[in-house]
């Protein structure tokens, strides 16, 4: 099976490709821009001179069977829609575009062509996310925190506020009646957002803090008498009367721990089993991604 890996910047490095490297039936094709950096990952991964590919032409001359897209949010229209139209299964990192419009039109292409199109929106398959699912629902609280890193709008919301918007939506228990939103942003650069979800018997909120005193991630869902909390997508604390701490396990790979390796090993089983897979549903999460950034910057003018 011949995959092609576009983009080897950091999320590449450190999730995907430690995976599709250790896949026996797998050809990896590598293509950067950045010739050193091409030679830094082939040496450290022991991927021969023919399967490294500096331009787009080159790799799709391949006859790929599949592509992960890790290139930067702004050239993944261009990147996906060659891919598509090459008739390549396709999996592009979160988010497809930054503007709406362009993700509409990527699904739509996708759609029309028959072709898989995948987001990778691996916290659904973290095991500590997924379990969440099995829980009582009634209240679903996430934070997703850094320090001083207040940014442009659209930017926050669509490369990592996104994670939250999805998660909320990955877990709610019904169809969502309601949707609020509030915003903190000075000088532009959004500091905080909170984004409230709710329909019959369920509140779920979702907050991103840029100006936090630290990094992290919690996640919490509660209901019937119990609450069940996620800590950095590792450690899960279950309340039922006194509470019950399960940590990672010391040689679970953070790949695994974070769902990167199940959403690799899904999509490609996909492609294997000659399955067409639809991005509809991600198509969702980057509507409501845009409604939380227009109803944002409405509130700041």
């Amino acid at each position: 099976m011949k995959v092609g890996c576009i983009g080897l910047g950091d999320i590449a490095q450190k999730a995907y490709l430690p995976v599709l490297t250790t896949l026996a039936d797998t050809e990896l094709h590598l293509q950067t821009r950045t010739p050193a950096t091409l030679a830094t990952v082939a040496d450290a991964h022991r991927i021969p001179a023919a399967q490294l590919h500096t331009g787009l032409d080159s790799l799709l001359a391949q006859d790929l069977d599949a592509a992960f897209v890790h290139a930067p949010t702004a050239v993944h229209p261009e990147i996906v829609t060659r891919l598509i139209e090459a008739g390549v299964p396709t999996y592009v990192d979160k988010p497809l575009a930054y503007e709406l419009a362009e993700s509409e039109r990527l699904v739509a292409l996708a759609e029309t062509r028959g072709v898989s199109l995948a987001v990778g929106f691996n916290r659904r398959l973290a095991p500590s996310y997924a379990q969440c699912a099995d829980h009582p629902r009634e209240l679903i609280l996430m934070q997703k925190n850094r320090v001083g890193l207040p940014e442009d709008p659209r930017t926050l919301v669509l490369d990592d506020f996104i994670h939250v918007v999805d998660t909320l939506r990955f877990l709610v228990p019904g169809p969502i009646e309601h949707t609020v939103v509030r915003a903190r942003i000075r000088d532009g650069l959004m500091e905080h957002v909170v984004l409230q979800l709710s329909g019959d018997g369920f509140t779920a909120i979702g907050t991103m803090n840029r100006m936090n005193g630290s990094t992290e991630e919690i996640l919490e869902v509660s209901g019937q008498d119990t609450k069940r909390q996620v800590l950095n997508l590792a450690d899960v604390v279950d309340h039922k009367g006194q509470p019950t701490l399960r940590r990672r396990g010391d040689w679970v790979p953070v790949a695994r721990q974070r769902g990167i390796e199940q959403a690799v090993l899904s999509f490609l089983d996909a492609v294997r089993a000659g399955k067409t897979l639809s991005a509809q549903d991600a198509l969702a999460t980057h509507e409501l991604c845009e409604r939380v950034v227009l109803e944002s910057l409405a509130q700041a003018s």
